[in-house]
């Protein structure tokens, strides 16, 4: 009996890499899917042993206090942030942005996404946050990055970001996030705070 053949109809697991890419294939769970982990010169992207790293794309939404309004979740003002498109982002010190994944999800009924981030970031003091990926949630994920450094810090677009860990449920759920029609269902691109 092959690893192939030993995971197979075996669930409440995390996803390995074969397992990850047959989900890619058969859901269209990652698009676009890198196969491989691609590493050279570039902060990592793309199947790892048991997770996917995911590249953050080069749109960003970068937090400023010029207007002085509370940052209020249920009545977010839209203009605390400034637009940018480049293949850099500069975060300000003690700020964040919003970026957004490259890669386009849909998270099959029984499997749920966890996100963390990149070693290499969190090394700068760059963290990022990112909520799981629900059970047939679909779109793009929005990227919290927070710049926790007394220092400007930068981040590199179509380059990875943080890694997701796909977890495969030993039961069904009976409503889905698709079910509940979620608020953040099919989002394009960056998507602010609502309610």
């Amino acid at each position: 009996m092959g690893p192939r053949d030993s995971g197979t109809g075996q669930r409440g697991r995390i996803l390995v890499d074969w397992e990850i890419r047959e989900y890619a294939q058969k859901y269209h769970m990652i698009e676009p899917f890198e196969d491989r982990l691609v590493r050279q010169g570039v902060i990592s992207y793309g199947l790892s042993s048991m997770g996917y790293d995911i590249r953050v794309a080069d749109e960003f939404k970068i937090f400023t206090n010029i207007n002085t309004t509370v940052v209020d979740p249920k009545h977010f003002d839209a203009r605390s942030f400034i637009d940018i498109k480049a293949d850099v982002c500069i975060i300000p010190p003690n700020s964040f942005a919003l970026g957004r994944s490259l890669e386009y999800f849909r998270i099959p009924r029984t499997v749920l996404g966890i996100c963390i981030g990149k070693s290499t970031y969190a090394r700068c003091g760059i963290v990022v946050n990112i909520t799981p990926l629900e059970c047939e949630w679909e779109g793009h994920l929005t990227i919290e990055i927070s710049n926790t450094t007394p220092l400007p810090a930068k981040i590199y677009s179509n380059e990875g970001i943080a890694q997701v860990i796909f977890l495969a449920s030993e039961q069904v759920c009976e409503v889905s996030y698709a079910d509940r029609g979620g608020k953040y269902q099919f989002q394009q691109g960056i998507t602010i705070p609502r309610v």
